[in-house]
């Protein structure tokens, strides 16, 4: 009985999910609109974006578990009424002036939703691309990142046509439609499944052997020093990333030259080079294998911190900025695949929870770190040395991540021979 998925449906399926709860990257085009029309003061509507950030990564580590035991379609559908639930709420919210139920509906509800819907799809994406890991895992964050980018121009303009509630009405329930569609389709692959190009090598079980490094659960892989050297270059690269990210007009136009309306052009060019990193570099681990791409992330973040503070070119200057973005959107879209290589899929989901806690902390050191130097120093020129000194610790676990990893793969291959009396090669 054959009933076959397409994993490139399934893909599609996640990407539906991901367009979705990236719409939350677009909050900042309700701002001024919620500012104006209800009085209510720009530090208390920035609350709700900070809840709901807080809550994506708190909530991925929370309900990791509950996604591997309960599987994607479950998940998702789930994620889909909170996150279309928080939205839609908003609207609420709004109509009866309660920023209380706002904070809670697009706070709080949308938190856990995005949380949720970020890593269900994940590991099963992996599953049905063993081939194309960080391209499966680069083509879903993707969706993530472009959300924002159609979000923002179409909410912009259903506000000004009819109203912030009636907008919120319209894109809760979108969000939730598109993320039903996409869980209702998306599925494992049966067990024991590989595609054509991998089914016709599967006679070399060696290569299949070591594949993963390990196979393992949550609970194991959180006690192993590979987790916490990926936990602590992942928390560095989303620090630095998010840290640009939150001052970018304005240092653009102090240490950049550029003018109030060029920041703001590259404000908007950040976004698709955030967006292009997240397939770009993740197909490229395919090849270049997810530690070497890592160690390129830390290598280019040093050579711009270190130059960004002396240059005089408003073009080096943005394309300078531009080069860390797209490592910060890369290092979202490898983390997957980089689970898989080192712990298998077995519970990809739950690990990936747990490394998103990275997305919260660094939401808060890095905008932190930034205004705290730039409050004591009235200069943005000590934040790059900073986190010059962050990113070459990055580095060097980047680098020794890598060579534990060909250490460990050096003592399998010797394993396999042993055992099976095969010869292999470098």
């Amino acid at each position: 009985m054959k009933n076959e998925k397409n994993r490139w449906l399934i893909a599609l399926s996640a990407i539906c999910i991901h367009l979705s709860i990236g719409a939350a990257y677009a909050y900042s085009v309700y701002t001024n609109p919620l500012v104006d029309a209800l009085g209510w003061s720009v530090s208390s509507v920035t609350i709700a974006f900070t809840v709901m950030m807080t809550l994506g990564g708190a909530s991925a580590a929370v309900f990791g578990r509950f996604v591997e035991r309960s599987g994607p379609k479950k998940s998702a559908m789930l994620a889909a009424v909170l996150f279309g639930l928080g939205q839609a709420g908003s609207g609420f919210a709004v109509a009866i002036d309660s920023l209380t139920l706002f904070i809670l509906s697009y706070g709080l509800l949308s938190g856990i939703g995005l949380g949720i819907g970020y890593i269900a799809p994940v590991s099963t994406l992996v599953k049905w691309f063993p081939d194309r890991r960080g391209l499966a895992t680069g083509m879903a964050v993707l969706g993530f990142g472009t959300g924002a980018l159609i979000t923002a121009p179409v909410a912009a303009s259903l506000m000004e046509s009819i109203g912030i509630t009636t907008t919120f009405y319209i894109l809760g329930t979108s969000y939730f439609v598109l993320m039903i569609l996409g869980a209702l389709y998306i599925a494992p692959p049966p067990k024991g499944w590989l595609p054509k190009s991998m089914k016709e090598t599967e006679s070399n079980n060696f290569e299949k052997k070591i594949k993963d490094l390990s196979s393992v659960n949550a609970g194991k892989a959180v006690r192993t020093k590979h987790f916490w050297m990926l936990w602590s270059i992942m928390l560095i690269n989303t620090s630095a990333g998010i840290m640009m990210i939150s001052v970018a007009s304005p240092m653009a136009q102090t240490i950049g030259g550029l003018t109030a309306a060029g920041a703001a052009i590259m404000v908007g060019l950040m976004g698709i080079f955030n967006g292009a990193g997240r397939i770009g570099w993740a197909a490229a681990s395919d090849y270049l294998s997810r530690p070497v791409v890592f160690i390129i992330f830390f290598v280019i973040q040093l050579i711009a911190f270190l130059t960004l503070p002396n240059i005089s070119s408003a073009i080096i200057f943005q394309v300078l900025i531009f080069l860390v973005v797209s490592c910060y959107g890369g290092g979202f879209s490898n983390l997957p695949a980089f689970i898989a290589d080192l712990f298998g899929t077995k519970e990809l989901g739950a690990i990936h929870g747990y490394l998103l806690t990275t997305w919260s902390l660094g939401g808060l050191i890095g905008p932190t770190v930034v205004s705290l130097i730039y409050d004591a120093t009235g200069s943005y020129i000590p934040v790059f040395y900073v986190f010059t000194g962050l990113i070459a610790i990055a580095l060097v676990i980047a680098i020794f991540l890598k060579k534990d990893i060909h250490r460990v793969r050096n003592l399998q291959k010797q394993m396999v021979v042993e055992t099976t009396g095969t010869s292999t090669s470098e």
